[in-house]
């Protein structure tokens, strides 16, 4: 079993020429055609071909960590207030016991 990887222009705009896999001296078992639209190999995953160029998947996660910082942002300030919050209800308790208006004696 073999895949041909079509040729393709790089991201460097650059043409690379098909091949066909695997590869001479390559892993036996890479017979597949992976990668995106402008980054080819060979490898054993049918399922790893992308057809989007591989600057896709960089903004994929430049926006994955900018929607992971804000989340952290958010945790932190919740976590900030909930401290302030205990803090003050502690600090705030009356130091000695209130009166409650019943004396209790011992028989």
């Amino acid at each position: 079993m073999s895949a041909e990887c079509s040729s393709y222009l790089s991201a460097d705009k650059v043409l690379v020429s098909g091949f066909s896999c695997p590869r001479p001296g390559g892993d036996a078992r890479a017979v597949f055609c992976c990668g995106f639209q402008d980054v080819k190999y060979c490898c054993d995953d049918p399922h790893s071909f992308f057809p989007y160029e591989h600057s896709y998947m960089w903004w994929l996660s430049v926006g994955a960590l900018v929607g992971l910082s804000i989340a952290a942002v958010v945790l932190f300030a919740f976590i900030i207030t909930v401290c302030v919050l205990c803090y003050l209800f502690i600090s705030t308790k009356p130091r000695s016991k209130l009166d409650t208006g019943l004396s209790l004696q011992m028989a």
